[in-house]
């Protein structure tokens, strides 16, 4: 083949990141197909050589040596391979040359049809192994067009549609608006990779502390856990792997300007950062704030399944003052949930009043003394552990449980 068709090759390959062999091997397979079905028949082993120099690729097809023909698809007698190959013997394999007269214009036309179609593939295989290594990771992209039910970005050069689920309620898009999204899967589908992209996802809020945070990009500061109302309100669970830094500071602020910057990325959404803690019983404590917690009892300290295979959650009784109650649940009971989803437990709530009561049935049902008072202050927790079932107490309970 002429220099300037493999160089013409090599450029556009270059151009689109695609391998110039790739491309080479589709076209004599195109070609070879083509000759089968113009010239001769599925059986035949047909091979393509681009010889350097000439205008038309060499078309061959291979035969074995026999002394009796049965099939001259792929057979040929030795008299006829000695014309091809005098040195040839019964048994050995050759090709011969069959190319067509005139036959370079298929040839273009075929080999055109595959390049085209090879990079696209290949185009879309390289944007998919691209984006695939970055999965679970912070894109930044700009809005091109917005739709009543999507909003379409442009991420690296592709264009990814964002449906109205993965977008902060409130949030306003309009074109050549940057903002950034967190990749959470990469699919390749027919049309291409298709990358699932969010506003709304958990993981947006630790990848944009990771941004704006050095002691949590470093790993001095850990995201134990995440709950999140998009648009509304965030909680983030924190420890510090050095006991000299403070990771609630840290990750606050000199006046709050780190946690300010990705409040902004959110639309405005409130993050509130508390501290982890391995005992569950402090943990939602800390979790319901800025409520004053007067004490917790741990109902179900483990998920398990019962006799029926029912799944039994973990489980806590929460009891503050009446006063603190309302800042306690949160507006349409948000403080409350996303506590339960930060510390994993389910959480149901009670006036203190209430505490010497729950504690004598729960003795009951456990068939133990009844625990004493726990009351030492507003904060402080009762840790209760090992009641088979949240059943058990609701059915002993009445409504207080």
């Amino acid at each position: 083949m002429r220099a300037s068709f493999i160089a013409a090759i090599n450029q556009i390959c270059s151009e689109k990141s695609v391998k110039p062999e790739q491309v080479l091997e589709a076209v004599k397979q195109a070609i070879a197909t083509a000759y089968r079905k113009d010239y001769g028949n599925k059986e035949q082993e047909i091979r393509v050589e681009f010889d350097e120099g000439k205008d038309m690729p060499t078309i061959l097809t291979v035969k074995e040596v026999v002394s009796n023909v049965e099939n001259e698809n792929f057979e040929i007698s030795l008299a006829d391979a000695k014309r091809v190959k005098p040195e040839t013997a019964v048994g050995d394999e050759i090709t011969v040359n069959v190319t067509p007269d005139g036959y370079g214009r298929i040839a273009a036309q075929a080999a055109k049809q595959v390049i085209l179609q090879k990079l696209q593939e290949a185009e879309k295989q390289s944007l998919y192994e691209t984006f695939k290594g970055r999965e679970n990771e912070l894109l930044t992209a700009t809005v091109t067009k917005v739709d009543p039910n999507w909003v379409t970005l442009e991420i690296d050069g592709m264009a990814v549609s964002l449906p109205w689920k993965e977008q902060i309620p409130g949030e306003h898009y309009y074109t050549g608006k940057r903002l950034r999204v967190y990749l959470d899967k990469v699919e390749l589908t027919g049309k291409g990779p298709q990358l699932r992209i969010s506003r709304t996802h958990p993981y947006l809020v630790k990848k944009l502390l990771e941004l704006e945070i050095p002691e949590v990009r470093n790993g001095d500061v850990e995201v134990m856990a995440i709950a999140r109302d998009p648009g509304f309100r965030s909680k983030v669970a924190v420890q510090s792997k050095d006991a000299r830094i403070d990771p609630i500071g840290a990750c606050v602020g000199q006046k709050g300007v780190r946690i300010q910057a990705v409040m902004e990325e959110l639309n405005g959404e409130r993050v509130d950062m508390i501290e982890w803690s391995e005992d569950p019983i402090r943990l939602i404590s800390t979790a319901l704030q800025p409520a004053a917690i007067s004490a917790v009892i741990i109902v179900n300290e483990q998920e398990y399944f019962d006799e029926l295979n029912r799944r039994i959650k973990k489980r806590a009784a929460v009891f503050v003052e009446e006063a603190q109650r309302p800042m306690a649940i949160g507006k349409k009971g948000q403080n409350i949930r996303l506590a339960s989803e930060l510390s994993g437990f389910e959480l149901d709530m009670y006036n203190y009043e209430e505490l010497p009561a729950f504690q004598t049935k729960l003795a009951q049902v456990r068939g133990g003394a009844v625990p004493e008072n726990t009351e030492t202050g507003k904060n402080d927790a009762k840790d209760e552990k090992g009641i088979d079932s949240p059943k058990d107490v609701t059915e002993n309970e009445g409504d207080n449980v």
